[in-house]
C-alpha cells in the first residue's frame, strides 16, 4: 500500500526544494490511460524507504503545480512522469514506460 503524499500547494515544493530528505514526486493524469498503468505499475513495485517521501500531484487538478515543479527542478514537464529529489536538486526524472522502480531505488540508496 502507498502512503502517497498529496501534492497540492507551493509551499509543498518550496519544501521538498529545500529539505535535505529524499523525496519522489509522481506525477499522474487521471485522464490518460497510459498514467494509469505507469502507476498502478509503480505502487505494485515500490518499497518504501527510510526518510523518502513519496509525493502524488495530479496535474490535471493541479496543473499550475506541475509547471512549478517543471520549472523548480528545471525538468521538462511530462505526464506520468516521476521526479527525484535530493537536496533540493533532480536527480533522476523519468516518463512513461522509463519510469522505473528499481532505478528509483537505486538512485537513492547511492546518493
Amino acid at each position: 500500500m502507498m502512503n502517497w503524499i498529496p501534492l497540492e500547494t507551493e509551499e509543498q515544493i518550496d519544501i521538498i526544494k529545500s529539505q535535505a530528505e529524499s523525496s519522489v514526486i509522481f506525477k499522474h493524469s487521471t485522464r490518460c490511460h497510459i498514467s494509469n498503468m505507469v502507476m498502478r505499475f509503480f505502487e505494485k513495485e515500490w518499497k518504501a524507504l527510510d526518510g523518502v517521501n513519496v509525493y502524488y500531484l495530479d496535474l490535471i487538478a493541479y496543473r499550475n503545480l506541475s509547471n512549478k515543479v517543471a520549472e523548480t527542478f528545471q525538468v521538462h514537464h511530462e505526464s506520468p512522469q516521476v521526479i527525484v529529489v535530493k537536496n533540493g536538486e533532480c536527480i533522476l526524472d523519468a516518463s512513461h514506460q522509463d519510469v522505473s522502480v528499481q532505478e528509483i531505488t537505486e538512485v537513492l540508496v547511492t546518493n
